[in-house]
């Protein structure tokens, strides 16, 4: 039994993927984000959860299937700790940064290994794209710093400081620079098609 959270934001131009401007207009760049998101709710479709909740910055339609959490004020670690501190059973969050995601890596998330107490997985930025806690605790987050080439050695410290066996996940490049595009849409079309509409042209 486990609980899928995916944090997410709106994609509206001038608060989403920012850094993809320029080459992309910020127009373009919440497209992408869109795309993003699409993609990754589809790389996601599978698993088996026993609740879906998107933890959103903003609004999006009613998504099937879906629970919508409101993300509260504060830094990404608050609003992603008030998540887990309301949640009892096994979870699992991951970004939408990762469209690219193959869903067979998560699987061992909603198994639980009885060595396994956590799932970590890196990001190439020194982030982490994936986060799974046997028993969720938003003090296991609260005061990480994020946004930082360090955030995901201060997360994994902080899950190892509590006595927590973890299982490492796949290194994954997150979408944030044009660049970054490269390497995830060959497995996310809709991105693939955001791009293609778009015109601009990106090298890995």
């Amino acid at each position: 039994m486990t609980t899928l959270v995916l944090v997410a934001k709106e994609p509206i131009a001038g608060r989403v993927k920012t850094r993809l401007h320029p080459p992309f207009s910020l127009v373009q760049a919440a497209q992408l984000a869109a795309a993003c998101l699409a993609d990754t709710l589809q790389a996601l479709d599978g698993l088996p959860a026993t609740r879906r909740i998107l933890l959103i910055d903003g609004v999006v339609a009613p998504l099937t299937g879906w629970q919508q959490w409101r993300q509260p004020s504060g830094s990404l670690d608050e609003r992603i700790a008030w998540c887990l501190d309301r949640l009892a059973e096994p979870m699992l969050l991951v970004g939408m940064d990762t469209p690219h995601l193959d869903q067979q890596v998560l699987a061992p998330a909603f198994a639980w290994p009885e060595q396994v107490d956590a799932f970590f997985g890196p990001a190439e930025d020194g982030g982490f794209w994936a986060l799974g806690l046997r028993r969720p605790n938003g003090g296991l987050v609260r005061g990480v710093p994020m946004s930082q080439p360090d955030t995901g050695r201060h997360q994994l410290d902080r899950l190892a400081g509590a006595g927590l066996r973890v299982q490492l996940l796949p290194t994954m490049r997150d979408i944030d620079c044009a660049a970054d595009l490269t390497v995830a849409v060959p497995r996310a079309p809709r991105l693939a098609a955001a791009l293609a509409d778009s015109g601009v042209v990106v090298a890995g």
